[in-house]
Protein backbone atom coordinates (compact mmCIF):
# COMPACT_ATOMS: atom_id res chain seq x y z
CA UNK A 1 0.00 0.00 0.00
CA UNK A 2 1.49 3.42 -0.48
CA UNK A 3 0.55 6.26 1.04
CA UNK A 4 0.72 9.79 0.21
CA UNK A 5 3.29 12.41 1.95
CA UNK A 6 -0.17 14.90 1.87
CA UNK A 7 1.19 19.02 2.66
CA UNK A 8 -2.16 20.03 3.21
CA UNK A 9 -5.22 19.29 4.93
CA UNK A 10 -8.91 19.52 4.53
CA UNK A 11 -11.00 21.73 6.93
CA UNK A 12 -14.69 22.90 7.35
CA UNK A 13 -16.84 25.39 8.89
CA UNK A 14 -20.23 25.34 9.23
CA UNK A 15 -22.96 28.55 10.17
CA UNK A 16 -27.02 28.64 10.02
CA UNK A 17 -27.83 30.28 6.77
CA UNK A 18 -30.43 33.11 7.59
CA UNK A 19 -33.46 32.80 6.59
CA UNK A 20 -35.21 33.84 3.56
CA UNK A 21 -32.34 33.30 1.52
CA UNK A 22 -31.78 30.97 -1.50
CA UNK A 23 -28.84 29.31 0.59
CA UNK A 24 -31.20 28.65 3.55
CA UNK A 25 -33.89 26.75 1.21
CA UNK A 26 -31.00 24.37 -0.61
CA UNK A 27 -28.73 23.97 2.41
CA UNK A 28 -30.02 25.37 5.61
CA UNK A 29 -26.14 26.10 6.20
CA UNK A 30 -23.58 28.12 5.00
CA UNK A 31 -20.16 25.85 4.65
CA UNK A 32 -16.44 26.60 3.89
CA UNK A 33 -14.35 23.90 3.06
CA UNK A 34 -10.42 24.99 2.92
CA UNK A 35 -7.05 23.00 1.70
CA UNK A 36 -4.23 24.51 3.31
CA UNK A 37 -0.82 23.70 3.09
CA UNK A 38 0.54 23.29 6.44
CA UNK A 39 3.72 23.96 5.81
CA UNK A 40 3.06 27.87 5.31
CA UNK A 41 -0.58 28.14 6.11
CA UNK A 42 -1.56 28.95 2.78
CA UNK A 43 -4.94 28.58 1.48
CA UNK A 44 -4.96 26.78 -1.63
CA UNK A 45 -8.26 25.37 -2.88
CA UNK A 46 -11.65 26.85 -0.89
CA UNK A 47 -15.50 25.04 -1.77
CA UNK A 48 -18.75 26.95 -0.45
CA UNK A 49 -22.49 26.35 -0.18
CA UNK A 50 -23.41 29.08 -2.41
CA UNK A 51 -25.98 28.77 -4.60
CA UNK A 52 -23.88 30.83 -7.78
CA UNK A 53 -20.46 30.18 -9.71
CA UNK A 54 -20.27 34.03 -9.34
CA UNK A 55 -20.13 33.93 -5.75
CA UNK A 56 -17.74 30.76 -5.51
CA UNK A 57 -15.80 32.10 -8.02
CA UNK A 58 -15.39 35.76 -5.87
CA UNK A 59 -14.62 34.08 -2.27
CA UNK A 60 -12.00 31.88 -4.53
CA UNK A 61 -10.18 35.15 -5.10
CA UNK A 62 -10.42 36.11 -1.48
CA UNK A 63 -9.36 33.16 -0.17
CA UNK A 64 -7.21 31.21 -2.52
CA UNK A 65 -3.33 32.49 -1.52
CA UNK A 66 -4.18 34.04 1.78
CA UNK A 67 -1.35 32.71 4.05
CA UNK A 68 -3.03 32.25 7.96
CA UNK A 69 0.08 33.51 9.40
CA UNK A 70 -1.34 37.02 8.56
CA UNK A 71 -4.64 36.69 10.95
CA UNK A 72 -8.05 36.16 10.34
CA UNK A 73 -9.21 39.74 10.63
CA UNK A 74 -7.82 40.83 6.75
CA UNK A 75 -10.33 38.54 5.46
CA UNK A 76 -12.95 39.26 7.43
CA UNK A 77 -12.80 43.14 6.82
CA UNK A 78 -12.48 42.50 2.87
CA UNK A 79 -15.80 40.23 3.14
CA UNK A 80 -17.33 43.45 4.96
CA UNK A 81 -16.13 45.84 3.08
CA UNK A 82 -17.12 43.43 -0.68
CA UNK A 83 -19.87 40.89 0.24
CA UNK A 84 -22.91 42.86 0.53
CA UNK A 85 -25.50 39.93 1.04
CA UNK A 86 -28.07 38.89 3.78
CA UNK A 87 -25.43 36.21 4.14
CA UNK A 88 -22.38 37.71 5.35
CA UNK A 89 -21.79 37.11 8.70
CA UNK A 90 -23.18 33.13 8.47
CA UNK A 91 -20.17 33.34 5.85
CA UNK A 92 -18.44 34.85 8.09
CA UNK A 93 -18.78 32.50 11.46
CA UNK A 94 -17.99 29.69 9.00
CA UNK A 95 -15.19 31.09 8.03
CA UNK A 96 -13.52 31.86 11.25
CA UNK A 97 -15.19 28.34 12.45
CA UNK A 98 -12.94 26.74 9.19
CA UNK A 99 -9.72 28.55 10.31
CA UNK A 100 -10.30 27.54 14.01
CA UNK A 101 -10.77 24.18 13.57
CA UNK A 102 -7.23 24.23 11.11
CA UNK A 103 -5.50 25.85 14.30
CA UNK A 104 -6.66 23.94 16.76
CA UNK A 105 -5.72 20.64 14.73
CA UNK A 106 -2.39 21.90 13.62
CA UNK A 107 -1.46 23.17 17.11
CA UNK A 108 -2.32 19.38 18.42
CA UNK A 109 -0.63 17.47 15.88
CA UNK A 110 2.74 16.40 16.61
CA UNK A 111 3.90 14.87 12.90
CA UNK A 112 3.47 18.29 11.53
CA UNK A 113 6.03 21.26 11.75
CA UNK A 114 5.69 24.68 10.78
Amino acid sequence: MIILALESVVVTGYAKAPQGTSMHEVYKHAGIVLEINFTNHEIIRADFTFITELTKDFFERILIGYSLKDGVEPLLETIKRHYFAPSQQAIIVALQAAIQRYWDNISNTKEIEE
